[in-house]
Formats: structure tokens, C-alpha cells, sequence
């Protein structure tokens, strides 16, 4: 372990049932360095930093702490060592003191009884070491968000902490108190604290982070130092590409996208089925427009946490709108709801299908036929003939491979599983359906035949927003792609543009 080194990480593995975690990762932060911890969904990203912190027992590796050997098998045992994490949400009291929070479990006492002098004494050395002035007084509901979110980091260093993670601790900061935040990060730093930085904004990663990790897969991909890697090289590693290999795209699929974006323009005088003005949810995305065409596939691309989910979301109307307009055929709605969406023809494929989409006790047949039920009054239930008919028809039309309709739809693999998501929502036979990754976890056969099937819902003229982080697969599916960035719209390809190369070159563009 070089002299440098705080924390080293070598060969780390995990796995749970039916997955490997972490296989064989590695990963080392330097004392007085902002070191970012980086990898789309299932890089193991999560799980590295809950072995390292004893929330889950490793099953392999070593891990190296000031040179010494470590095995923390609980978070009191991590933070004994030194090693303290603040996560997205501040897992603090509101209603307590800034003192009381900072003391939280581990009091002074004297006489058997808390020194309540000596808790605030120690609390206000803490907050003064982040080079900042608080009323350790005053409750920590008094504060804001920011504010709140530096009392967690001062609780995490008041025991001597040597390595500091920070798990996404921007998301709900605005720019201003990102700075601030920032400004206690490089104070840190000049103390020699190593600082491991969790986070899905590229540009405030470049910001502060001096080198950057990215895991894939559970595997070390590799180490770099910030000012030396392009961010277009970035991308291409956390995804998994090759950025030369990228810039070489058949000419047969630029031209086929031609063709769609000529025959999308010839139909443009027709009435958008969906369009949006100045969208936005506060905190989530910022302002955006889209237009969804009759029998046109588009495409939300972008990196884990870029606002894509959020579109969807509000798309269908299970989150509320802080500003702008939504027209469905060209009217103008307000009060959106999942209810009201349905009602005007749009349905929705949730990302994690297991939580929020199929419900794996019911059988098939009741999964199929649930949304169709929901729309009907409680009187008015689906007769048994009807719901055989519907699932029938839709186990031979996507070619799921279930034993019989009574079959428990949690049996199922992950790709059959989907499609009898997809199944519920064809029954209502909806003129626009978002799928917002619909090929995650399911094996290389079953993500074929979904865009398969995505191709031909467009051909009947159905519209799609289609939602995926494998880059591949938005430009084989789709006319048009919106590509976002740290929750915002930064541009749209279509024709000779939509190409993998192009989306990854706008999301690694820097802000002007």
C-alpha cells in the first residue's frame, strides 16, 4: 500500500441469490482526495459501499484501512475505524437539537449522567471545522435542506473520521448550495480526509473530483485521473463501449433513420398524441418539451439519474407537475393522474417491474386482465370466459412461455415477466405506451423479441416512449431521441444523427 494510500480495496466479491454483485472489484482513495465512485445501474456501486461499511458481509477481498487489514461486520464497527458515510436522505432527528444530532448514541457522560455542556462544546468544534457558524441550539428542522445536509457530514467527522462517503449528496441541493457543499468537501480535503463522492451529475463530478473509479458489472473497469479522461471516454466506459468502435455505425441504420425522420415529417400536420410545453418538476427535471407522433418511437436516453424515469413519470401523471403544459390530442390537461392517463389511452411499463409492475402471487391470467378489471366498477367484473380469452390470446401473440394461464406469474423468467406487463396494458389497447426499461434483466433472446414487438406496435400505429440506458437499443427502436443530462433536456437526434456516438458526444458535453 503506497504511503499516499487511505483505503485499498482488492479483488471484492459479493454475490446474492441469482446475482453477482461484485466480482472481483477494486478500488483505492488517497488521503486529501475527492475520489468519485462511478457506474450505471448494477455496477456495484451500492454494494461496495455497504461491504465496505459492514451493512453486508463480504465474500472474498481484502480490504486495507491505513494499512491495516479491516473487516467491519456492522456500521458502528465501520465508524469506529474511521470510516463515516452521509447518504442522499438525511437520516437525522428534525425535531431534535443541531447538538443532540451531532452527539446522536454516542453522549458524553459524567457523573452516569449526558454533559450536555460538553455536547455542545463538541458540537460546535465539529460544525466550526467545516468552516461553519450554526446556533447548535437550535433544531435541526429550523434548517434547511443544505444546512442540514452539513450537520450530517459534521455528526460523520465528529469521530475522527479518515474517509468520508458521500452517497449522491446533491441531488436535492441547488446550484448555490452545491458550492457550498463543495466548499466544505475541499476544506475536508485540505485537512487530509479522503472523500469518496457518489453521483450521477458529470459536471459536478469534474468539478471537484481529483480521479475518478468505474465499476461495471461488479468489476473494475479502471482508474483515472479526472483531468485526464474526456468525458466522452467516460460515458463509453461506464456503458461499456468502446468510443472508437461507437463513432463506426453502419450506414444502412443512418439511412433507414433518414427514411423514418422523412416519413415522420410528411405526417407532422397531423395532431401531436401527446406534447408538452416548459414541463417541470422542481427538484427532479428541468423545463423540457416533447412531442409524441402517431406510430413514432421516441426515445429518453441519458445516464442513471439524468431525469429519464422523472419524464416518465410525469408523463403518466404519477408525479405532479410544477410548471408548464401537457395537451393529450390537443387538449390541454390539468390535474394529470395515472387515472386520467389511462382514461385518455396512455399506459405505462414501470422500470422495476417486480415493485411496481407484475404481481408475482396472482396467476397470469389475473395479471393480464388486472388493469381492464381496474377500469370497470366492482359490480361490473370481467367474466371468467373473457379474461381465459384475453390471456390466451396474449400468451400466443408475445409468445409467453408460461406452463398455463394459472400460472404463478412470479415463476416466470424475468423476460416472460414483462411481457405479461406489456400484455395488461395492450388489452386497453392504449395509443401511446411508455416503457420505461423494458429489457432490464431479462436475457439477450426475450430483449429481441421486445423490440420486436416495440417495432411492431409502431406499425399499427401505436406511439412509444421508450426509456433505456443501453444506447444500442434506443437507436435501433427509435425515430427520435431526447437525450438528457444532470435532469435536463440538452438535445434530440433523429435521421443520419441517431447514432450511439452522437448520444453519448451530447451527454458529454459540458455546460456553455
Amino acid at each position: 500500500m503506497a504511503e499516499s494510500e487511505l483505503l485499498e480495496i482488492r479483488d471484492l466479491r459479493k454475490g446474492f441469490p441469482g446475482v453477482q454483485a461484485l466480482a472481483g472489484a477494486d478500488f483505492r482513495v488517497r488521503r486529501g482526495e475527492v475520489h468519485a465512485l462511478m457506474g450505471e445501474n448494477g455496477a456495484g456501486k451500492s454494494t461496495l459501499i455497504k461491504v465496505l461499511t459492514g451493512v453486508h458481509e463480504r465474500d472474498g477481498g481484502e480490504v486495507r484501512l491505513d494499512g491495516k487489514s479491516i473487516h467491519p461486520r456492522a456500521p458502528v464497527q465501520a465508524e469506529a475505524l474511521g470510516i463515516s458515510t452521509v447518504f442522499q436522505e438525511v437520516n437525522l432527528i428534525p425535531n431534535l437539537t443541531v447538538a443532540e444530532n451531532i452527539a446522536l448514541g454516542r453522549q458524553p457522560r459524567r457523573f452516569g449522567l449526558v454533559d450536555w455542556r460538553a455536547v455542545r462544546r463538541s458540537a460546535r468544534t465539529a460544525i466550526e471545522r467545516l468552516g461553519l457558524s450554526l446556533d447548535v441550539n437550535r433544531e435541526l428542522c429550523s434548517y434547511s435542506v443544505a444546512t442540514q445536509q452539513m450537520i450530517a457530514i459534521a455528526r460523520a467527522i465528529d469521530l475522527d473520521a479518515k474517509l468520508l462517503i458521500l452517497d449522491e449528496p446533491t441531488s436535492s441541493l441547488d446550484e448555490k448550495e452545491v458550492e457550498e457543499l463543495f466548499a466544505v468537501m475541499d476544506r475536508l480535503r485540505n485537512q487530509g480526509l479522503g472523500i469518496v463522492f457518489v453521483s450521477h451529475f458529470l459536471d459536478q463530478v469534474y468539478q471537484i473530483c481529483d480521479r475518478i473509479t468505474v465499476l461495471r458489472g461488479g468489476q473494475h473497469v479502471g482508474e483515472y485521473v479526472t483531468s485526464e479522461l474526456p468525458r466522452i471516454e467516460l460515458i463509453a466506459k461506464m456503458l461499456g463501449k468502446e468510443a472508437s468502435d461507437v463513432e463506426s455505425m453502419e450506414a444502412a441504420t443512418a439511412a433507414a433513420h433518414h427514411q423514418d425522420a422523412a416519413a415522420i415529417s410528411n405526417e407532422s400536420d397531423e395532431q401531436p398524441v401527446l406534447q408538452t410545453k416548459q414541463y417541470t418538476r422542481r427538484g427532479a427535471i428541468q423545463p423540457f418539451d416533447l412531442t409524441v407522433r402517431k406510430g413514432e418511437v421516441v426515445g429518453l436516453a441519458g445516464l442513471l439519474g439524468s431525469g429519464r424515469t422523472e419524464i416518465a413519470r410525469l408523463l403518466f401523471g404519477l408525479d405532479s407537475p410544477t410548471d408548464g403544459t401537457l395537451t393529450v390530442d390537443g387538449v390541454e390537461r390539468s390535474g394529470w393522474t395515472p387515472r386520467r392517463a389511462i382514461d385518455s389511452g396512455i399506459a405505462f411499463c414501470p422500470e422495476d417491474r417486480k415493485v411496481n409492475g407484475v404481481i408475482a402471487e396472482l396467476s397470469v391470467r389475473e395479471n393480464i386482465v388486472l388493469a381492464m378489471q381496474a377500469s370497470r366498477s366492482l359490480l361490473r367484473t370481467l367474466p371468467m370466459k373473457k379474461q381465459l380469452a384475453l390471456a390466451r390470446h396474449y400468451i400466443d401473440a408475445l409468445q409467453i412461455k408460461t406452463p398455463s394461464t394459472e400460472t404463478a406469474v412470479g415463476t416466470l423468467s424475468g423476460g416472460n415477466q414483462q411481457k405479461v406487463l406489456l400484455a395488461r396494458w395492450l388489452v386497453m389497447n392504449p395509443k401511446l405506451i411508455i416503457l420505461d426499461e423494458p429489457t432490464r434483466g431479462i436475457d439477450v433472446g426475450a430483449k429481441a423479441e421486445i423490440e420486436s414487438l416495440v417495432a411492431s406496435l409502431r406499425r399499427d400505429g401505436m406511439s412509444v416512449v421508450f426509456v433505456s440506458s443501453e444506447l444500442d437499443e434506443v437507436v435501433r427502436a427509435c425515430q427520435l431521441v431526447v437525450v438528457l443530462r444532470d435532469q435536463k433536456v440538452v438535445g434530440e437526434v433523429s435521421g443520419d444523427d441517431l447514432q450511439e456516438h452522437r448520444i453519448m458526444e451530447m451527454i458529454a458535453s459540458s455546460h456553455d
